[in-house]
């Protein structure tokens, strides 16, 4: 079961994690050792911003433990665009950036739009086209994370599970509630840590996550997370789960992500 339910963080060079999560004095450029080594993956965010070098993804794949997993979050300007049919070039040049040097740690891509993007079927599915299954003899798993409130109607699920496409389960006070699975995974960002909580997460907020993702990993669906569509008619007998502590109050992120580890 541990193999299949990763739980990680995102990035690992932020500056108030060098007094509590990080030992005292390590050098910054064992941070990415000593990090992946205390969780089993990490959400890359600066992917999102910039293009990286393939030289970086091959450093990282080799810092990281064997059983380590990179995700990566999409490069904004494939996503930042009023239609979406129209960023093929950009899809592009994101996947033949250099990542493929992840190898078998690359994990899932999770290409993000902005929360004034609303949900438009026939050009959503146009993008859902141009994202491939493999980029230099590697697989790609793809995730989309919707912020707008429109993406929540049936079709939107519907649509995701015909490409085989996950969608970002969103702990989150701001963006909305779709919980469907809609692909051979699941990926969730747990957006409400909190400043006054020990761990970010109330204790009984982390052993409900910890039993969700085991029920996800079991192929189930959790009952306490409403759907919008009917669930899959042939569930799978298992599933690889990602479970990334992301934001709130990010200092608490490596505490709520090792404690979420501890139950599983």
């Amino acid at each position: 079961m541990a193999a299949k339910i990763r739980v990680g963080i995102g990035g690992w060079t932020f500056e108030p994690w060098r007094d509590n999560f990080f030992p005292k004095g390590l050098p910054q450029k064992q941070e990415l050792h000593f990090a992946s080594r205390q969780v089993t993956a990490i959400e890359i965010n600066g992917t999102y911003y910039g293009s990286q070098k393939p030289e970086s993804f091959a450093r990282w794949h080799d810092e990281a433990p064997e059983d380590f997993v990179f995700s990566l979050k999409a490069s904004r300007f494939t996503t930042n665009r009023k239609v979406l049919a129209e960023s093929e070039a950009s899809v592009a040049r994101f996947l033949a950036s250099g990542l493929t040097e992840l190898k078998a740690k690359l994990g899932p891509i999770n290409w993000q739009f902005l929360p004034t993007k609303q949900f438009e079927p026939d050009d959503f599915e146009a993008f859902l086209q141009l994202l491939p299954k493999t980029q230099d003899g590697v697989a790609l798993r793809h995730v989309v994370e919707v912020r707008h409130p429109s993406f929540a109607v049936p079709e939107f699920p519907a649509l995701l599970r015909r490409y085989g496409i996950g969608v970002v389960v969103a702990d989150s006070d701001k963006h909305p509630a779709i919980h469907d699975v809609t692909a051979p995974f699941v990926y969730a960002r747990l957006q409400n840590a909190a400043e006054e909580e020990a761990l970010g997460y109330p204790e009984a907020a982390l052993d409900a996550w910890a039993e969700r993702a085991r029920i996800w990993a079991k192929g189930g669906v959790p009952k306490d997370l409403p759907l919008l569509a009917p669930a899959e008619a042939k569930p799978p007998k298992s599933r690889e789960v990602f479970v990334f502590m992301i934001n709130g109050f990010k200092p608490k992120a490596p505490h709520a992500a090792k404690a979420l580890l501890e139950r599983l």
